[in-house]
């Protein structure tokens, strides 16, 4: 199977780097840190008008048809750049919440017993592939409290309503549980991309910063911490850009359980090599180990994932991708960084 990326979907990745870039650059990251994570709606409309919550939709709802492996791409940049928000609920509500797919409004999701992100801002909160709005969504935020979360651009709630929400509402069908696992593959490639960001600031900051006369990277020890984050980050890449082809359920908790491992371990090993700095704010690094942290939990944490994955492990089933080629949805694969 060819893994490389098409010239279409290079292109799109291009494009979203270019617009994160301009849209969402270091100053503005600083300043929603400043803000205490509030959402800024100007940026999530421009978020909208490029079309990245309703990518997935029929073109006649103004997407481009079901593009999984696009997706991915797509959070796999806003990974990379530290986009704040909850863009895969966003997403994942396009076509089901008026205005989510133009960024006019911000979804965020119940997931599980974790503290619900950016509730104070939502217009609407995703119970499994239902959506609470108007009274409901006002009670589910009278009765939530704010906790206190790890990472700076992410506030969190804690809601007593929670087990309430997801009995009245969040029936298990076949829909809600593609809805969960896309989730969990559009959170992984959010980690894979921040991986890759972290891989690509400590090669830079040794071969930059110097120790006794020498750049730090000429240092055997530091080469082997920035070998690691590669070998961590290309695996994930590989299993993420598969789990995107095929869409089973049981290749995307392994493509979670690496992408999960390589965002936490590479962040701690390019604070390592920036050594204290790494912890103050002229880096951004401690940042990418926070919002990792929260991600890892989210979506098909550890636990689940592993119980998925050995169970799909010990049963003999079909490959979903063997008596077709890869759709047109997902990337044709493994290699571009």
């Amino acid at each position: 199977m060819d893994f490389q990326l098409s010239d279409d979907q290079r292109a799109l990745r291009s494009g979203m780097r270019d617009l994160l870039d301009a849209v969402f650059d270091r100053d503005r990251m600083r300043a929603a840190v400043e803000r205490g994570g509030t959402l800024d709606r100007s940026l999530w409309r421009e978020l909208g008008a490029a079309g990245f919550f309703a990518l997935r939709l029929p073109e006649e709802a103004g997407g481009v048809g079901p593009l999984l492996g696009e997706a991915v791409l797509l959070f796999e940049e806003a990974g990379r750049a530290l986009l704040p928000g909850p863009l895969v609920a966003t997403h994942l509500a396009a076509g089901l919440v008026k205005g989510a797919a133009e960024g006019e409004a911000v979804v965020t999701a119940v997931d599980g017993d974790l503290p619900v992100a950016h509730l104070a801002e939502a217009d609407a909160v995703l119970v499994g592939a239902d959506a609470l709005v108007g009274e409901p969504l006002r009670a589910f935020v009278a009765a939530a409290r704010p906790v206190r979360s790890m990472d700076p651009l992410t506030p969190l709630h804690r809601t007593g309503a929670d087990r309430d929400a997801r009995a009245a509402t969040g029936r298990t069908t076949a829909h809600t549980e593609r809805i969960r696992f896309e989730g969990a593959l559009l959170t992984a490639a959010e980690q894979l991309g921040s991986a890759a960001r972290t891989t690509e600031t400590a090669v830079q900051h040794a071969g930059t910063r110097e120790q006794f006369g020498s750049p730090i990277g000429s240092f055997q020890a530091v080469k082997h911490l920035c070998a690691d984050m590669l070998a961590r980050t290309e695996p994930a890449r590989a299993a993420v850009y598969a789990a995107a082809v095929t869409g089973d359920p049981v290749e995307i908790a392994a493509a979670k359980l690496l992408a999960d491992e390589a965002a936490v371990r590479n962040a701690r090993d390019c604070l390592q090599i920036h050594g204290g700095m790494g912890f103050t704010w002229e880096a951004d690094v401690h940042l990418h180990l926070k919002r990792a942290w929260l991600r890892s939990a989210a979506r098909l944490g550890g636990a689940a994932a592993e119980e998925l994955l050995a169970a799909g492990l010990g049963a003999v089933r079909p490959h979903p991708g063997s008596s077709a080629a890869p759709g047109r949805g997902a990337p044709e694969a493994g290699g571009g960084g």
